[in-house]
Formats: C-alpha cells, structure tokens, sequence
C-alpha cells in the first residue's frame, strides 16, 4: 500500500509538471473560440476581449520589466482574472434583480478593488485605466491589477 501511495504521488508530479501554463492557454483559447464564434453575442465577444487583453498586458509588462515569474505565475493570474470577472458578472446580474442602485454599487465595488491592487504599479494610465474609462465597458477594470 506504502509503495502504491508512492507511486501515484510521482504520477502526479509528473502530470503537474507537464501541464505548465494549462491553465493560461486555456482561458485564452477559451476567449479566443467566444470572439471568433459568429453567433457570440456582442457582450460576450467584449467580456472575452478585455480577458484577453488582461492576459497580453500581463505578459508584455513581464517582459518589459524582465521580471523572471514561475510558468505557473501565468496560471495562477488566468484562473484568479476569470475567476474575478465571473464573480463580478453573476453579482451584476443578482444586483440588477434588486435595483439599479446595487448593480451600481456592486460595479464600483470591483472597480475599486481592480485599482487597489496593482501588480506592476504602472503609471501608464492611458493603458491601464483603458476599459475603466469606456462608459460602455462591461468590465470596467484596471489592467495593472493582482486579483
């Protein structure tokens, strides 16, 4: 019993070690497949671009400031933005069944949050704060965010 535990714990260090980045190229070609589908509705399509567009600013500032991050930083930081923006959509959605007053005030809630927690403390607001500035934005976030 002792070598079968054993064993199945080297299994799964080897499973783990292969699937490097899973998770990250999920969600991207998840968001990928939503934009390109032509029966996606225009919410949909936008939702998954900002995803997108969250994940390409994550990388290029990595890359930008030659920060060396573990492949399953990239992981960890796809599943916590989708996660976040899930989250936000399902308590917009329960919001919006009480008044217009808490869809409101559970927008600014997670807008909020998006800006206290900057990952790269970018100053670049232009780019930073480009989804937070469009009024037509279902996700009106802060890109430079560790969520």
């Amino acid at each position: 019993m002792k070598y079968f535990v054993i064993a199945l714990a080297f299994i799964g260090l080897g499973f783990s070690n292969s699937n490097a980045q899973t998770y990250y190229k999920i969600v991207r070609e998840a968001a990928t497949k939503v934009i390109n589908n032509p029966n996606s509705s225009q919410e949909m399509i936008d939702i998954n671009q900002f995803e997108i567009t969250a994940l390409n600013y994550m990388i290029a500032q990595v890359a930008k400031r030659g920060i060396y991050h573990h492949e399953y930083f990239y992981d960890i930081q796809a599943v916590y933005m989708k996660s976040f923006v899930d989250d936000f959509l399902y308590y917009v959605i329960e919001a919006r069944k009480i008044s217009s007053t808490k869809k409101k005030q559970v927008v600014e809630c997670f807008k909020n949050a998006s800006l206290q927690c900057p990952m790269f403390n970018d100053t670049d607001k232009r780019t930073t704060h480009v989804y937070m500035n469009d009024p037509n934005s279902l996700t009106p976030f802060c890109l430079d965010t560790l969520i």
